[in-house]
């Protein structure tokens, strides 16, 4: 068998099947939940300190 087929045959199938895997499991764990209090704190940095720039005190709380 010729390298480029068993290597396209390959392709087709499993890794097709295995890509679309980790594609489901990438979504459900992004859209996890537990997560949303993460990306709403993510989410507000730029909102934060409007009036002058944070103290490094500020910067790490």
């Amino acid at each position: 068998m010729e390298t480029y087929t068993l290597l396209r045959e390959f392709a087709d199938s499993w890794m097709l099947l295995f890509l679309f895997i980790f594609f489901v499991g990438v979504i459900v764990w992004a859209f996890r939940p537990s997560s949303s209090s993460t990306y709403e704190d993510v989410a507000n940095i730029p909102l934060r300190n409007e009036d002058k720039p944070a103290t490094s005190e500020e910067a790490r709380t």
